[in-house]
C-alpha cells in the first residue's frame, strides 16, 4: 500500500498567530482563558502555541466575528463539531456574494466619477447598480410573507426622488443617533436609549408591509433586533457589531425582555 507523505505538523507562537490574523496577543490569551481557541500546547516557559486547527478554528471565528456574533454565540457554533470545511463553505459563499455586491458598487461609483470629470450622462441603471433594496426580497418574504415584502416594495418604487432622500436622511440620522450612544456606553436600559427605541419602532412603522398586531408587532421587532447583530450589512448602519448589540439591548429591554449577551 502507497504510504501518503504528509508534512510534519507546523507549531506557531502567540505572536506569530497574532500578527498575521491581526489581533493581540492578549486577545488569543482570552480566547484561551474562556476556552473558545486553547493552543495545541503550552511550552515550559509558558509560552503558547498553535497548529493547524487552531488556525482553522481561528479563522472561523473571526468570520463569525465579522457577522456581528458575541463570544457565547461563537462558542455555540463552534460546539455543533460540524465539519470545519463544510462551514467554511457557508462562509465562503456570503463572501462571495458580498464581494461580488461591492465590487458591482465600486464599479458604480467609478462610472458617475467618470461621467461628472467628463461632464456625461449619468444613467440610473449605471448608478444605482449594487444598491438595489430588492437584494433583501428571499429574506423579507421567508420571515415575514410575500405580502409584506410586496407592500413595502411600491411604497419604495412610488416614492419620488425627493421622498427616498428625505427617508434615507432620517434612517441615516438615527443609525448615527445609535451609534453616538453606544460609543458613550450609554444604559441600554435607561432613558436616552428608551427614547430611541420608540424613535426606532415609530420609523419602523412607517414602512408598509410591518406587522399591526401588537403581539406580531413585538415578535417582529425582536427578529429585527437579532438580525441586527447577526447581519453585518445591519451591524453597519449602527457602527459596526457593538453598535448592533448596543441597538439589539435597547430594543429588547423596550419590550421588557432582559438583553441578551
Amino acid at each position: 500500500m502507497r504510504s501518503v507523505n504528509r508534512e510534519p505538523a507546523r507549531e506557531f507562537s502567540v505572536q506569530d498567530v497574532a500578527r498575521q490574523a491581526g489581533i493581540t496577543s492578549r486577545t488569543l490569551r482570552h480566547y484561551d482563558a474562556i476556552g473558545l481557541l486553547p493552543p495545541v500546547r503550552t511550552g515550559a516557559n509558558g509560552y503558547r502555541y498553535y497548529g493547524r486547527d487552531s488556525l482553522v478554528r481561528l479563522q472561523r471565528i473571526l468570520l463569525l466575528r465579522e457577522l456581528g456574533l458575541g463570544l457565547p454565540e461563537i462558542a455555540g457554533v463552534l460546539e455543533r463539531r460540524e465539519d470545519p470545511a463544510e462551514a467554511l463553505r457557508s462562509h465562503l459563499a456570503w463572501l462571495e456574494k458580498e464581494r461580488d455586491r461591492l465590487l458591482r458598487q465600486a464599479a458604480s461609483v467609478r462610472k458617475t466619477i467618470t461621467a461628472l470629470e467628463k461632464g456625461e450622462q449619468i444613467m440610473p441603471g449605471e448608478t444605482f447598480d449594487g444598491f438595489d433594496h430588492s437584494q433583501y426580497k428571499e429574506e423579507v418574504e421567508s420571515r415575514w410573507g410575500k405580502e409584506a415584502y410586496a407592500r413595502s416594495d411600491e411604497w419604495w418604487r412610488n416614492m419620488d426622488d425627493g421622498e427616498r432622500t428625505a427617508w434615507q436622511e432620517k434612517t441615516e440620522e438615527l443609525g448615527r443617533a445609535w451609534s453616538d450612544a453606544a460609543a458613550q456606553e450609554t444604559d441600554p436600559t435607561g432613558p436616552v436609549a428608551r427614547g430611541l427605541a420608540e424613535r426606532h419602532v415609530a420609523w419602523l412603522k412607517e414602512v408598509p408591509g410591518a406587522p399591526t398586531g401588537e403581539d406580531q408587532l413585538e415578535g417582529y421587532i425582536r427578529s429585527l433586533a437579532e438580525m441586527y447583530v447577526a447581519d453585518p450589512r445591519f451591524a453597519a448602519n449602527y457602527g459596526g457589531p457593538d453598535g448592533a448589540a448596543f441597538v439589539r439591548a435597547s430594543l429588547l429591554a423596550y419590550l421588557g425582555a432582559a438583553p441578551q449577551p
